[in-house]
């Protein structure tokens, strides 16, 4: 029993890199996309006259949007 204990400290605990990486590239995607909208929604008062960073695309409507 004392040999089994041993074995389970001698493991050393790890957060795997792959839950990591997929809670980074998602905040990164999230907050890309979340800029992207937000430049291309209505401006808040006092942008209204501001111009558009040039690595933000531009997205037209769509005059039937879904169809």
């Amino acid at each position: 029993m004392h040999l089994i204990l041993q074995a389970g400290v001698a493991a050393e605990p790890h957060f795997p890199i792959s839950a990591t990486l997929v809670y980074v590239v998602g905040f990164i995607a999230a907050a890309t996309i979340g800029s992207i909208a937000w430049y291309n929604s209505k401006r808040p008062v006092g942008w209204e006259n501001k111009e558009r960073p040039d690595v933000v695309p531009k997205v037209e409507k769509e005059e039937k949007p879904g169809l």
